[in-house]
């Protein structure tokens, strides 16, 4: 089969397109022709070997996949041949066939394509898990989406807006900003361009004038590094700080602001809800696939490239150059 394989640890993403075996499966595993592979934000690190999960090389990177299960273990229950399934593989997504446990499928639709498919399962999990389960976000409350024009933020934008939250954006260009407002946010801002280089007071006294005495309730908080503590300094009385990611750097924030605030700072990682409360996680997406079905969800992905240039999909992102989600289309369907 064909994989997109990372051979060695490389800071310019040297990828190789090369043939290479089909995997094998456990007797609880099952065999995907890969369809389509969703790009995320991990797959930017897992190949640098600075994710928490690092497979040994030659590995092709890709944890979220669609296709046709070919092939299932002896143990396998509930599962058939031909499927469509939506899979989380944490790895080996970019390849012709991706093995992966049967208890990480979630059945995908006819209705629903393969590309929607790949590019709705981490961002809209992600984005549930932290407003639902860890937010615990109600009606008519405020939420402050940071990064909101990635495939994550996107996501939380649709998701707070669908459980009639008020929903504020945050983006650094006006073309981010312009997806933010038409996937349904209330408000967007720009951030300054040079705002990492301003003081902290600068910084936050932009957050408490672009939010006009608005205090969100939730912030959501994708990016880290400078932004978080600008932010964290106009949230809510008891309001919940989500801490989803953080390209931007890892944010360095007071501790007397929780405390003052009356706040939770509250980690979110979807990836270790999904391996350890697989019951829940499982009832949460299959939730989220019935809103896609309907067409209550309306997942934004502006880009679709093939296997052979999946490594510049991986550079966008890690340049921070996409807005929704990027998918490779790995094999015909």
């Amino acid at each position: 089969m064909k994989a997109l394989l990372s051979g060695k640890i490389d800071d310019r993403f040297s990828l190789n397109l090369q043939t290479t075996d089909e995997p094998t499966i456990e007797d609880d595993e099952v065999l995907i022709k890969v369809i389509a592979c969703g790009i995320n934000y991990p797959d930017t690190l897992i190949i640098k070997d600075q994710y928490q999960i690092r497979p040994k090389r030659p590995f092709a990177p890709g944890g979220e996949v669609s296709g046709i299960i070919v092939n299932k273990g002896k143990n396998v229950i509930g599962w058939h041949e031909n499927d469509r399934v939506i899979a989380i593989t944490s790895y080996g997504g970019l390849a012709e066939y991706v093995s992966c446990k049967a208890d990480k499928l979630v059945k995908l639709p006819n209705s629903i394509s393969m590309a929607n498919g790949a590019g709705f399962l981490f961002t809209y999990g992600t984005a549930y898990h932290a407003l639902h389960d860890r937010g615990r976000l109600t009606p008519n409350e405020t939420v402050l989406v940071l990064g909101a024009a990635g495939g994550v933020g996107l996501a939380a934008v649709e998701l707070a807006k669908a459980h009639d939250a008020y929903v504020i954006g945050a983006v650094s260009d006006d073309l981010k900003k312009n997806a933010v407002l038409e996937s349904g946010a209330d408000q967007c801002f720009l951030y300054p361009k040079n705002m990492v280089e301003l003081p902290a007071k600068s910084r936050s006294e932009i957050f408490k004038e672009q939010l006009a005495g608005r205090s969100p309730n939730i912030i959501f908080d994708i990016v880290g590094g400078a932004y978080s503590e600008a932010a964290i300094r106009s949230i809510a009385w008891e309001g919940r700080f989500l801490i989803v990611g953080f390209p931007g750097g890892i944010a360095k924030l007071p501790l007397n602001l929780p405390l003052l605030k009356g706040c939770e700072c509250t980690g979110v990682f979807w990836g270790t809800f999904f391996e350890k409360s697989r019951a829940k996680a499982r009832e949460n997406h299959e939730h989220l696939v019935r809103l896609l079905e309907t067409g209550k969800l309306k997942p934004k992905i502006s880009t679709v490239l093939g296997l052979e240039n999946a490594e510049e999909a991986i550079e966008r992102l890690k340049r921070r150059q996409v807005v929704g989600k990027v998918v490779v289309m790995v094999s015909h369907y």
